[in-house]
């Protein structure tokens, strides 16, 4: 063993710390002070191991939990022995035929078509499809009559875990999501199984090393579950897997940072006790960074079993790097200092609180502290430990906020992204990418407060102490969310312009190669509408039905016999329709789409909607018009009973499209129309597709709802201040759990912080529901309020605590 290696941890009311010296066990009171300095600099070997395993086991966790895009999705139809991607569209071969359903390579289901149902084109098909299967069936079938494209293209990004659930295991979205929110919630709870068991029975050391034998079965289950060849009952082994894992990462979780702690010799190495927790934090988002980039890579680029996906590979990596983690883990074994359990200590605990309440309640005698009373049956160290435990409980109770606010940049803060424009020269960041900033700055920060900021403050004798970092880092919380209440604002005031009650919007487009004159019933004046152009009216919606007169005179390039004619507009409130000046079999005429406009922003994703207004005269009824992007997206739209008329909207991925239109024959052109487009990140569109009577096709996009404009880049001042925040607050809170905690209860308190995450998040459901505004801004500014009262009773409390110092006897 090396010389200088501390055998106990420095503890209070522990008496002696030895000190190996050559062959001689030197007791601190035998030891000079020259012994003891030589610790002070001397980083404990052991550390390393620990750090490396937890960097294995964050990148297995968010390996298996993930990012990614899903498998391509398809039907294939036995009848015609034909398969077609997901996006594309389905028709039937037959009513009597069967339809077989799947998501990437997997059968969900087979099932006859009812004898009434039709093509789809003909008007209802939607309706009497989901008679037969599940309305996800025809989500993944039906496509475009239901509005929901997708393609590799697309980029939708989800948790694998959550795709895997749906695509491989046949769970519907909302069963999937149930699932994956289950398994979260076990996470978070499952440490303080595990701290009991390292404080109680087993110590840290055996409790880590059983329950990452634990966690690494379950990774393999899940391995072996998504190998097809195996023939395993997936769903039932899937299931197993999840929750060993969630037993496994949970049980682990608040050990492997106490076990670190016990490593250093207190007081004398507090400063290297500090880097260390920065250095576990940097471990755990390096890991978590790396993972979910690479597993999506793993799971789409890589083909294996026949499929265009590969689950195993995705989970067999996370499962390796779990075992890597538990073999560094054990290869540190013979420099690990073990601190064994002291017995039960949540009864004695429990105990005292009991007995210490009970005399208090009957005995006349004051004491300096209520605990006090219980020191006719416990030990003063005991009733010590007991007020040590209370007085950081106590201080733990303000933050859950925090996690309340910083937990929202996987939702609000994604949320707002979604209105933002993402483009950065030729390059696109989307919405839910911006939480990688998150993770990076961390690996950044981390060095520089280590290195530059806390030494810089220190010497003017500020941020030395860990509440003081804990309270700055909470008001740097409160400051993030007046950005984001300040950017939001901003949002606010680009959103869709949409009718107001008792109002609506009639848009009038010219689809002919002419001018047109269009005169309202509203309004006296004419309008010109040019060919190729839309105009709105905001009109009152107290008439159901509004007149219109319309006329052209000579249009060359299409025959028109009437010129002129009139048409009632229905007139919905507080909706937005579009009518279509055109060429009927030689009459002019005005007409009302089917559809009415979605003027709405997604907020799901943030990507454009679009749907296309189509004049082809001599074109057969459902045909397809095509739009293509990169060589893996492509978006198709089915046209209806007639030569005109106007499609359902899609998401699509905002980039360069051409666009292919069908010919008379029903098969789509080879030759894209001459214009390009390009929809952008949040605006909604309706695409104006023509061909004239010679044959020549024209396009135009109409911008409905324009498109972000305020840049994604502007998150990135809340963001750099909250994770500045995180940095002081969390990693602060780490290594003061650890500290003040008596050396029996290391576990259990860091459990008790894991579990304030849990808390914040519950408190964001709650105040979400609780619908404190119908404006964003207002939530934000509502939750920097809350934060900034919270931390001033944080500050209150900090101030009143008294810090318990590591001593060392002799």
């Amino acid at each position: 063993m090396a010389e200088n290696v501390p055998l106990l941890v420095g503890e209070r009311d522990r008496a002696d710390v030895y000190i190996r010296k050559g062959s001689r066990l030197l007791r601190r009171s035998d030891s000079s002070d020259d012994d003891l300095d030589k610790t002070k600099h001397k980083y404990p070997k052991p550390v390393f191991f620990i750090i490396g395993n937890e960097f294995c086991e964050r990148f297995s966790f968010y390996g298996m939990k993930g990012i990614g895009s899903p498998a391509a999705e398809g039907c294939y139809d036995a009848d015609r022995n034909i398969s077609r991607a997901h996006g594309e569209q389905w028709l039937l071969a037959d009513c009597g035929g069967v339809a077989y359903c799947s998501y990437g390579n997997t059968l969900l289901f087979s099932c006859p078509m009812s004898a009434g149902c039709r093509r789809i084109g003909d008007g209802d098909a939607t309706a009497a499809f989901p008679r037969c299967c599940p309305r996800y069936a025809c989500d993944a079938c039906y496509s475009e009559q239901l509005g929901r494209q997708f393609s590799l293209g697309s980029h939708w990004t989800e948790t694998i875990l959550t795709i895997y659930l749906r695509n491989e295991l046949g769970y519907s979205d909302d069963a999937a999501t149930v699932v994956y929110h289950t398994f979260n919630m076990f996470c978070y709870f499952t440490p303080i199984l595990g701290a009991i068991l390292a404080d109680t029975l087993l110590g840290k050391f055996k409790t880590i090393f059983y329950i990452s034998i634990v966690y690494c079965i379950g990774n393999i289950l899940l391995s072996l579950a998504a190998t097809p060849p195996l023939y395993f009952p997936q769903t039932e082994i899937s299931i197993l897997g999840l929750a060993l894992i969630a037993l496994g990462t949970g049980g682990i979780k608040p050990c492997v940072s106490a076990f670190g702690g016990d490593q250093f010799v207190l007081p004398q190495q507090e400063l290297q006790l500090q880097q260390f927790f920065s250095i576990f934090y940097f471990a755990i988002n390096a890991g978590s960074l790396i993972s979910t980039v690479l597993t999506p890579i793993l799971r789409n680029d890589v083909h294996c079993f026949g499929s265009d996906s590969c689950y195993p590979l995705a989970f067999g990596v996370p499962a390796v790097l779990m075992i890597v983690a538990l073999i560094l883990f054990l290869i540190g074994k013979p420099w690990y200092k073990c601190t064994p359990p002291q017995g039960n200590v949540i009864l004695e605990v429990g105990g005292v609180i009991t007995h210490a309440v009970s005399k208090k309640v009957t005995s006349s005698d004051k004491r300096d502290h209520w605990l006090d009373h219980a020191d006719d049956k416990y030990s003063q160290k005991l009733i010590a430990d007991v007020k040590a435990v209370l007085s950081v409980l106590f201080l733990y109770i303000p933050i859950p906020i925090f996690w309340a606010l910083f937990d929202q940049q996987g939702s609000r803060w994604t949320l707002q992204a979604t209105q933002m424009n993402g483009e950065v020269g030729s390059w696109l960041v989307l919405p839910d990418q911006i939480q990688v900033v998150n993770p990076l700055l961390i690996l950044a920060l981390i060095p520089c407060f280590q290195t530059f900021i806390y030494p810089a403050f220190s010497k003017c004798n500020l941020l030395k102490k860990p509440l003081q970092r804990m309270g700055v880092g909470g008001m740097l919380a409160v400051l993030s969310f007046i950005l984001a209440g300040l950017v939001e604002l901003k949002l606010e005031s680009q959103q869709p312009v949409l009718p107001d009650p008792g109002m609506a919007h009639l848009r009038i487009v010219n689809s002919l190669p002419c001018s047109a004159t269009v005169t309202p019933s509203w309004q006296s004046e004419p309008l010109v509408l040019p060919s190729m152009e839309i105009h709105r009216f905001i009109v009152s919606s107290e008439t159901e039905k509004l007149r219109v007169d319309f006329s052209v005179g000579d249009c060359a390039g299409t025959t028109l016999n009437v010129k002129q004619g009139s048409q009632e507009l229905v007139v919905r409130n507080m909706k937005s329709s579009t009518s279509m000046l055109l060429n009927s079999f030689g009459t002019l005429q005005l007409l009302q789409t089917e559809h009415l406009d979605d003027l709405h922003k997604d907020l799901e994703k943030g990507y454009p909607k679009l749907k296309v207004l189509y004049s082809m005269p001599g074109v057969s009824n459902g045909s397809t018009i095509r739009m293509t992007g990169n060589p893996e997206n492509t978006v198709t739209f089915k046209t209806g009973a007639s030569n005109f008329g106007d499609t359902e909207y899609q998401i699509v991925y905002p980039e360069e499209y051409k666009v292919f239109l069908p010919r008379a024959s029903g098969e789509i052109s080879d030759d894209p129309v001459t214009s390009d487009l390009y929809p952008r990140l949040g605006g909604s569109y309706s695409l104006l597709v023509v061909r004239d009577e010679q044959g020549h096709e024209f396009q135009k996009m109409f911008t409905l709802t324009e498109p972000n404009s305020v840049h994604m880049f502007w998150l990135i001042p809340q963001y750099f201040v909250i994770t500045v925040g995180e940095v002081m607050f969390s990693i602060t809170g780490l290594e003061f759990s650890f500290t003040q905690a008596p050396v029996q209860m290391k576990s259990v308190l860091q459990a008790a912080w894991l579990l304030t995450v849990s808390f914040g998040n519950l408190l964001d459901v709650v105040i979400v529901e609780m619908e404190v505004s119908d404006k964003q801004s207002h939530e934000f500014f509502f939750f920097a309020a809350l934060m900034f009262l919270d931390m001033l009773l944080f500050c209150f409390l900090a101030y009143r605590y008294k810090y318990v110092e590591d001593k060392v006897e002799g």
